[in-house]
């Protein structure tokens, strides 16, 4: 594993067509959740059952078009909430227009996303490696932002034993993938306990796709 702690914050390619902008959010951070705050009003996190009956550990919401689903039936894409029974909220503009100035940033201009994730992490809360591979259109990338708590992003290969690169994310910061890296491995370490003055004991991480 190599660790990009050495680049001193500046923008990464992390692999062909993966991007780390550092800071690129900073910002908007307070508005991103209060609209983090609008969305979980309507749909809640929930922390949801893996096909083999575990549970994920990061606590979960969506908004936009359709939200991402798990339990022992697999993983998909809902068109409506199954906690509320009702349609997902839409997506607020400031996320969709941010998504797409940061992919335009990451050279994938004309980005428009069509759903939001929300994942929040507490203190021990960790995702594993693994690839975004639930959605049909492949061609367009993920855009990936952070607020909050620190984290360590995992960023690897094609296969699930490729080597992996480690950077870390702090608040504000952006990770974009896709082309030749749409399917890479990529996973979050184990949230260490902390503070942030605007997210308090948890980190926030948002991802937007189109399917």
């Amino acid at each position: 594993m190599s660790d990009l702690l050495s680049t001193l914050r500046r923008r990464v390619e992390l692999a062909d067509g993966a991007w780390f902008l550092p800071g690129a959010i900073a910002e908007s951070a307070p508005d991103l959740l209060a609209a983090i705050n609008f969305v979980a009003s309507v749909s809640p996190f929930r922390t949801l059952t893996t096909r083999r009956g575990g549970r994920l550990s990061a606590a979960m919401t969506s908004c936009g078009t359709h939200g991402w689903h798990s339990d022992r039936s697999g993983y998909r894409y809902l068109e409506d909430d199954p906690l509320t029974h009702r349609a997902w909220p839409d997506m607020p503009t400031l996320l969709r227009d941010l998504a797409g100035r940061v992919a335009g940033e990451a050279g994938y201009p004309g980005f428009v996303p069509q759903i939001g994730l929300i994942n929040r992490y507490a203190p021990g809360a960790r995702m594993g490696l693994h690839q975004d591979r639930d959605e049909p259109d492949l061609s367009a990338p993920v855009v990936s932002f952070s607020l909050g708590l620190t984290a360590r992003f995992l960023f690897g290969g094609l296969e699930r034993d490729a080597p992996t690169t480690s950077v870390v994310l702090e608040h504000g910061d952006a990770v974009v993938w896709g082309g030749a890296s749409r399917l890479a491995f990529h996973g979050v370490s184990t949230v260490r306990p902390g503070h942030h003055p605007l997210t308090g004991a948890f980190r926030y991480n948002l991802t937007f796709r189109i399917i």
